[in-house]
């Protein structure tokens, strides 16, 4: 289940003290995994530059499951989905990738904000069809169990 994002091989760098990854990398690794779908909504880093909006991460949900370790390969998957006028919810999880295993999910809502006014802001009608579109072609890979943050959507 999810929509495959990206694969990663746990670099040593990413390791603490106690031989797994820390912390500071999982939220790394998931904050540049949702530049791939941003992007795909025009979202990411050139809207900002360009267009002055962007979005803001207000809130986190991380769970880890199991650790992974120096070299492990990781895959990264999309599992859901979903916005309202001002807010974009997802759930991101890490998986092992020669194990199969679970190591992480993190449920993450945004808002998005008018960098030129640093005020959140309703999506254009451009970027909720895109938004609606790729809900609708995928939300059958969707996960809707466990979804923490959910109600801080305020859909109509």
């Amino acid at each position: 289940m999810g929509i495959f994002l990206k694969t990663e091989k746990v670099k040593k760098e990413w390791t603490d003290y106690n031989g797994h990854m820390n912390v500071a990398y999982y939220t790394q690794i998931y904050d540049t995994s949702s530049e791939i779908f941003l992007r795909k909504f025009k979202m990411d880093e050139s809207a900002s530059k360009i267009e002055k909006k962007t979005t803001f991460s207000v809130e986190a949900h991380t769970v880890y499951n199991q650790e992974v370790k120096f070299g492990d390969e990781i895959d990264v998957k999309l599992l859901f989905l979903d916005h309202d006028k001002k807010r974009l919810l997802y759930k991101l999880a890490i998986f092992n990738r020669k194990e199969k295993y679970l190591s992480s999910t993190s449920e993450i809502l945004n808002l998005y904000v008018d960098l030129k006014s640093r005020k959140v802001s309703e999506f254009e009608e451009e970027k909720v069809k895109i938004m609606d579109d790729y809900i609708r072609n995928n939300s059958s890979k969707f996960d809707t169990e466990k979804l923490i943050l959910i109600n801080k959507l305020k859909k109509i």
